[in-house]
């Protein structure tokens, strides 16, 4: 059988990202020189992954980068880059995370903006090993970004090509004449922001109004805000901080989660493609509508986690927020609220904020087609005779992009379920529902699999906001790091490289 996939090529791309990893694995490195930590991980980690990037790029390649190319380029970068990031864990050798699939299973969770934890004592670990869990985040942030406008709007991976209609620009993966040139903008604007995020929390600090926002803390949750990844150095995430520092957040996380192109477009002073964007105050809209119904269900039922109607709207805003953008902070045990608030929470997972952005799930864009290709094809079901396309702000969407959205939204959700089944029965084989009080059922496990898969974070009982997902077994986390890596790379680039097909059409 020939192989008609120029592999070589891929793997060559590869090296180069690995080879590149040795830049910001320098940011740790310091940080441990400047606490008096070891050294050791990051050094040895530079090492390989030098080492491996080089020994790519010497592979021999025809320079040709074609979809199927690009697809295993993708699918292998992310989960090398995972692994390489996971050895700073083992060398340290502390805690949960020294265990090579735990490590494996933080370093995916942070590099695919997950932010679930295997963490048990987090004053084990040295700073530097903490700040690389968070400067992972912030690397697998800006590279689903570069990753989604340069490669997957060009693949048409499960209808990422609507971004183009969303816009109102005609090819989205060249804002500017050179893919390079686009990486570098969209590096701009994410560095800036990330920026401000810096400013506005250490500001909170210099101020006294957040005594703990240290310069270190503002480094670490700007990484992460702004990359909607989740991850804290403290174990009470963002309930560690002053009520101030929720509201500061919450801006930054929606940002995150706003498509970068149009927020380009905005700063070019073009505010109509704001204005007639519709997946952007859908999204908007879905935030506002499930915060007030929350709030209202809390303010109903009694919130036992916050005192009086200000903790209420702000445990509220800021949770909902946190799982719509995927972020996964939390400021409220949200395990003690009503079964009908939970479920809210649940139903949020399934969301997730605007494509081009550095959100994960399913996305608004794909909601929105979805729920106007319904109600078109309610209308012509007694209208046969009509034509009536689907519009996205007043631009048609052709019928095959509609069937790429049906298609993967339908895959998501079956993924959700088929992971669900898999902690299910490997939980009953180890003995999880025994677990503390007996708290993890069927809904905790569904919570799991679709906040790993979705890669929202925090989950529901153990595995809740301030829980840890150590409570499975190695086998469900080893799936897991699997699933979180399907996951984030929009589930396709996986699957087609199961098909035949692919490696010998």
């Amino acid at each position: 059988m020939r192989i008609r996939v120029a592999w070589r090529h891929s793997l060559t791309l590869t090296g180069t990202v690995l080879k590149w990893l040795a830049v910001p694995l320098c940011f740790p490195l310091v940080l441990a020189v400047y606490y008096g930590e070891p050294v050791a991980p990051f050094l040895a980690t530079i090492v390989v992954t030098l080492a491996l990037g080089l020994s790519f790029e010497q592979l021999e390649s025809d320079g040709r980068l074609g979809p199927r190319e690009a697809f295993l380029m993708v699918a292998l970068t992310w989960l090398l880059v995972a692994l390489v990031g996971a050895i700073p864990f083992v060398v340290a050798g502390h805690g949960t995370i020294s265990h090579p699939v735990n490590a494996a299973f933080e370093a995916m969770s942070g590099l695919t903006t997950t932010g679930a934890t295997v963490l048990r004592s987090f004053d084990e670990h040295a700073q530097s090993i903490m700040m690389w869990r968070q400067l992972i985040q912030w690397l697998g942030g800006l590279g689903i970004l570069v990753l989604v406008t340069a490669v997957f709007s060009q693949l048409s991976v499960a209808g990422a090509q609507l971004m183009e209609t969303e816009t109102q620009y005609d090819n989205v993966n060249r804002l500017t004449p050179h893919i390079e040139d686009t990486a570098r903008l969209i590096l701009k604007l994410y560095t800036g922001l990330t920026a401000a995020a810096i400013g506005v929390l250490y500001s909170l600090y210099l101020l006294g109004l957040a005594p703990n926002m240290t310069l270190y803390n503002a480094v670490a949750h700007a990484f992460t805000s702004v990359a909607t990844a989740g991850f804290s150095p403290e174990p009470l995430s963002i309930e560690a901080f002053e009520p101030i520092v929720h509201w500061a957040l919450m801006p930054f996380m929606i940002l995150g989660s706003t498509s970068f192109v149009l927020m380009y477009f905005v700063l070019q002073g073009n505010f109509d493609r704001l204005r007639n964007s519709e997946e952007f105050w859908f999204y908007v809209g879905s935030i506002v509508f499930f915060a007030g119904l929350v709030m209202t269900i809390l303010t109903l039922e009694g919130n036992p986690t916050g005192d009086g109607f200000g903790d209420t709207v702000r445990q509220s805003a800021f949770n909902v927020v946190s799982i719509i953008t995927t972020t996964g902070y939390a400021n409220a045990d949200f395990n003690a609220w009503s079964p009908f608030a939970k479920h809210l929470l649940f139903m949020c997972m399934f969301l997730g904020g605007m494509a081009g952005s550095t959100t994960c799930s399913i996305k608004s864009l794909r909601w929105l087609v979805v729920f106007k290709a319904f109600r078109r094809d309610l209308f012509t079901s007694f209208r046969p005779e009509a034509i009536r396309p689907v519009r996205l702000s007043g631009q048609p969407v052709d019928e095959e992009t509609i069937r790429d959205v049906y298609s993967y939204t339908l895959v998501a959700v079956l993924g959700v379920f088929l992971v669900t089944l898999l902690i299910v029965v490997d939980g009953a084989r180890t003995g999880l529902y025994d677990v503390g009080d007996g708290s993890f059922g069927e809904f905790e496990a569904l919570g799991a699999a679709a906040s790993t898969f979705l890669n929202i974070g925090p989950a529901f009982g153990p595995a809740g906001p301030y829980g840890t997902y150590d409570v499975f077994s190695t086998t469900t986390k080893a799936a897991m790091v699997v699933v979180m890596w399907v996951g984030r790379i929009e589930i396709i680039p996986v699957l087609v490289l199961l098909t035949p097909s692919f490696w010998r059409s």
